[in-house]
């Protein structure tokens, strides 16, 4: 649900003492467009646009376009820095920054040409900033505290002018303690639509966008631990973790574009199935077509974006995910021993004499772990989940589905449901007597060069569970 209401400080005095970043008008300055808030994490596909120029706006996952005014034939949004709650997924809400009432904040689609004027008041605790990731700007208006601009106080509004001047897909997010905030989810996208034909850019029928983000929040808790360098335990789409996110819904034989940018702190190669796609864009604007080639995995660094386009001429639900496969879990101890053909029956028989409910975990894989109802910390996720129509997914993270159908409307981004599958196109348990197997030689394989000293005798692999962090990095 959105709602519009003023939350900026009150009167005409308080208005007229707020900071700029340019030389704006008092008249403008004057009355602030009304800020829309969003209160929950659903997709809110947007309308086509009522004023400016036309163009076809995209759905972003979880998420939402924020509206503007028109003013003099300028566009102007408001942006409200403050606290917010965001579900990451039924059962589980973190305390973050963020914008609008969510995070990430709401998407800025523009024009190619448009004057673009932006209000940005504070309501965090400290100074923030907004810097443009990727545009071409008046220095002063790019928002790195202290070198461009000084910071926007608490309490205080700040506006932001500049034109749009090249097409593409852009990031905001702040240049201000940015180790702070960015860790509690300021960030948003930005998307400048092309003003008329482009020769690089094609007209789709499906355009997604959404932002990579991680926290660490340990268990039972709320609050992201803003000091964590690389060992994140949750990994998002649009701060939203499997099975949270939103999954897309595409007519058969549409084109696609799905845009998403990397603002953690690692990369992503991002992998869709039974498809393969071409990168069409990056922050840096469309990519030539002398450049491109099919692809079905795509890696996107940190602070990069990443633009892919297909063909959904293939019916079905087809994961789409990071291909790390701890990035496609939730919240887990990094710090567990594997266990994986270790025989602990009797340590296990001695140990419910003491805890008569322990489970032994780990023994044949983690799969187990998913079917299991095990009591957990109060807002906290199962480490994998997700139930599809053949029982449980085993996923978390950044995992979602691209659900494509012969019969979705165009226009329609209303879920169809899971897909039905033609009889005799499902993999099968085989009853039959199977032919022999053939097994590899049990000589040695071939090598570059024979080694300087042989061993005595065959050696076997010594496993040593591990007994402390000593040497751990």
């Amino acid at each position: 649900m959105m709602n519009s209401r003023r939350r900026f400080l009150g009167g005409a005095g308080a208005i007229a003492a707020a900071a700029s970043t340019a030389a704006v008008s008092r008249v403008a300055m004057a009355a602030l467009p009304e800020p829309v808030i969003q209160t929950t994490a659903d997709t809110v596909p947007p309308p086509s646009p009522a004023t400016g120029r036309p163009f076809q706006p995209v759905v972003t996952l979880n998420g939402w376009s924020l509206p503007w005014r028109m003013n003099n034939g300028v566009k102007e949004f408001h942006l409200v820095a403050e606290p917010v709650v965001r579900e990451l997924a039924p059962g589980m809400k973190a305390h973050l920054w963020g914008y609008n009432g969510q995070s990430p904040g709401p998407t800025i689609e523009v024009v190619e040409g448009d004057r673009v004027r932006i209000f940005v008041t504070n309501r965090l605790p400290e100074h923030t900033s907004i810097h443009w990731h990727g545009q071409r700007l008046p220095n002063g208006m790019d928002g790195v505290t202290g070198l461009t601009q000084p910071g926007i106080p608490a309490g205080k509004t700040f506006v932001y002018e500049f034109e749009a001047r090249r097409p593409g897909t852009f990031m905001y997010h702040p240049h201000a303690d940015e180790m702070t905030q960015m860790a509690m989810g300021m960030m948003g996208f930005w998307v400048t639509h092309p003003r008329g034909t482009n020769p690089l850019i094609e007209p789709v029928d499906r355009d997604f966008v959404f932002l990579l983000s991680s926290f660490d929040i340990d268990p039972g808790s709320y609050t992201p631990k803003v000091m964590t360098m690389l060992d994140f335990n949750l990994w998002t789409f649009n701060s939203r973790v499997f099975p949270g996110i939103a999954s897309m819904h595409v007519r058969q034989n549409d084109k696609v574009r799905i845009r998403f940018g990397n603002l953690t702190m690692t990369n992503h190669p991002i992998h869709l199935h039974g498809h393969e796609f071409l990168v069409t864009g990056t922050d840096g604007g469309p990519t030539p077509k002398s450049t491109r080639w099919l692809e079905v995995t795509t890696d996107v660094a940190v602070g990069q974006m990443r633009q892919i386009e297909f063909l959904a001429d293939e019916p079905g639900d087809w994961a789409f995910h990071c291909h790390k496969s701890h990035h496609t879990m939730n919240a887990m101890g990094h710090d567990v021993p594997t266990m994986i053909g270790v025989d602990h029956r009797d340590v296990a028989r001695r140990i419910t004499r003491l805890v008569p409910d322990y489970m032994v975990m780990g023994e044949r894989g983690m799969a187990d772990m998913a079917e299991m109802e095990m009591p957990l910390p109060e807002n906290t996720l199962p480490m994998m989940t997700g139930k599809g129509p053949f029982g449980s997914v085993e996923m978390g993270g950044m995992f979602t589905v691209v659900k494509v159908r012969p019969d979705q409307r165009p226009g329609d981004h209303s879920d169809p449901g899971w897909f039905k599958h033609p009889e005799g196109t499902v993999a099968y348990e085989f009853t039959g007597s199977l032919p022999q197997a053939p097994s590899a030689p049990a000589a040695a394989g071939p090598a570059s060069m024979p080694p300087r000293t042989a061993p005595a005798g065959d050696v076997e692999l010594r496993v040593r569970k591990p007994a402390g962090h000593a040497g751990h990095h």
